[in-house]
This record gives structure tokens, sequence and C-alpha cells, in this order.
């Protein structure tokens, strides 16, 4: 045990990390739960933006009436934040410190919700400011 008054043992040296590297690194290693709630919210969003993006263009065409159109993005959005988190309540699973034997969290419900709401804003910007003038 070392003295207040003695010098701490050498030990290594520790490189200080620039700020991309910290982040570079807190991406690759991601939380289970975290990367499980934003794949079940982007496969959401992605078959909802397609059905979305289908009912605008057959509105826009006259095939289907216009508040389909009005109404669309309104709906889209409720569907995806609500089952983005129910899928995610189903898919992220506490554990409960028995082998094999694991059960389900609000928490995890609620992950799902948080990361639900950015990612519906990004399909949306995609979807309208990026796929939609693609269309013919």
């Amino acid at each position: 045990m070392t003295q207040a008054n003695e010098p701490a043992p050498p030990g290594r040296e520790v490189k200080p990390r620039s700020e991309w590297q910290i982040r570079w690194r807190q991406a690759r290693n991601a939380p289970p739960p975290v990367v499980r709630a934003v794949l079940a919210n982007v496969a959401v969003a992605a078959v909802g933006g397609i059905i979305l993006l289908l009912s605008d263009w057959l509105s826009s065409h006259g095939v289907l009436p216009a508040f389909v159109r009005d109404l669309g993005p309104v709906i889209y959005v409720a569907v995806v934040i609500v089952s983005g988190t129910f899928f995610t309540y189903l898919w992220v699973e506490l554990p409960t410190g028995v082998p094999g034997e694991t059960r389900s969290s609000p928490w995890a419900g609620v992950l799902g919700f948080f990361a639900s709401i950015p990612i519906v804003y990004l399909a949306l910007v995609v979807i309208f400011e990026v796929l939609r003038p693609l269309l013919p």
C-alpha cells in the first residue's frame, strides 16, 4: 500500500483519443438492446415507407381519394411509432439470471419508442425529399 506522499508506481501511459476515435469506438460497440431497437424501427419504417410512397403515388394519379395523400403521413408516423415500440418490446429481452430464461420488459418498449422518433423523421425526409421527386 502506498502512502499519500509516495509517487504512484509507473504504469502504462494512456494515449489520449480524439473525439472521432471515441465516437467510432462507441458506434462499433453499441449495446445489443439499442441495436435491436434501431433495427426493429428501421424495418417497420422501411416497409411502411414503401406503402406510404405507393399510396401517395396512387392518390396523385387519381386511383385513391385525395384525403389518403393528406392523412398518409400522419397514419405512417403513428403506425411506425406504435409498432416499432411493440416489436422492440417483444425482441429486446431482460435477462433473469437463470440460463435460458428471459422475459420482456416495459423498458424495452420505452427504448423502442425513443428510437422510433428520429427514425420516423429521417424516413419521412427520405420518402418525401429524395424518393418522391424520382417518381413519374
